[in-house]
């Protein structure tokens, strides 16, 4: 099954939506989901960046890693990355809007730091890089936007070293019939399909060659990130984006009532080639 959106109204939608994301998820341009717990409580950035310290841990991320960053948004991550672990990070996305912004982001890094980022614009089914040349890669949110995923799966085993982890996240879809809100609400407003469930998501990346370390279905977090969202968006807004705000809101809450249908779902995954 191939998705009927394609990778340029995937391109055209980020590079026209980053302002309205960056007020209403997170105004340094991280665009991920969040994983909530005790320390988090509902405070959804917090969850955001217990996510990343999760994905941190169970990748292995460390000084010594050489991070492939897939779907990067605006690099806000990929520099997290560089400068939490020491890694060397390399960020690539469909967005040319979002490299932009995340080569201007690393030029106003101290001189070490920038030395260990790049950025660059490309597809996720066509990566500019060798055989191997990473020895993880770190994906959040990204690849249930690209309509060919099991080419994305082919290209990332093939760019990582023998014994690489491939940690990340993805939607998935529990069943393939879907109401019709879910339909708008989700599926036609993210340019969203799949053939994958949280299971079948895991018989593909053991095809593709992929040891699985661990799967862990995380939807119930999704459905928490959503409720934080709804209440994020602007309200009363009376500029020229109030109309969308509006509509956001009630977007937000149909995903997190379709994930309560059991019509939409999240998974987090850590392989190793």
């Amino acid at each position: 099954m191939s998705s009927r959106f394609t990778e340029q109204e995937t391109e055209s939608y980020y590079d026209a939506e980053d302002e309205i994301y960056r007020a209403v998820w997170d105004e340094d341009g991280s665009v991920h989901w969040g994983y909530f717990d005790e320390s988090t409580g509902t405070d959804f950035l917090k969850g955001c960046a217990n996510l990343d310290r999760i994905m941190v841990e169970r990748g292995g991320i460390d000084v010594g890693a050489r991070v492939l960053d897939l779907g990067c948004g605006n690099g806000t991550t990929a520099i997290w990355l560089a400068r939490h672990t020491g890694c060397h990070a390399t960020g690539i996305d469909l967005s040319g809007v979002r490299i932009d912004n995340a080569n201007v982001a690393r030029d106003r890094q101290e001189p070490g730091l920038r030395d260990r980022l790049a950025f660059e614009k490309a597809s996720a089914t066509e990566l500019p890089f060798s055989d191997g040349q990473f020895s993880r890669v770190w994906s959040q949110a990204v690849i249930y936007h690209v309509p060919d995923k099991r080419t994305v799966l082919k290209e990332v085993y093939r760019v990582l070293e023998k014994g690489g982890i491939f940690v990340f996240d993805d939607l998935v879809k529990p069943k393939q019939e879907v109401s019709p809100e879910s339909q708008r609400f989700v599926y036609d407003r993210l340019l969203y399909d799949t053939e994958f469930s949280f299971e079948s998501y895991q018989d593909a990346l053991k095809a593709q060659g992929f040891e699985l370390l661990e799967a862990q279905d995380i939807s119930s977090h999704l459905r928490q990130s959503y409720l934080c969202l709804a209440d994020r968006t602007p309200k009363g807004d009376t500029g020229e984006h109030a109309e969308h705000y509006e509509w956001l809101t009630t977007a937000y809450l149909e995903t997190a009532k379709a994930v309560e249908k059991d019509e939409l779902g999240w998974g987090l995954y850590i392989c190793r080639k």
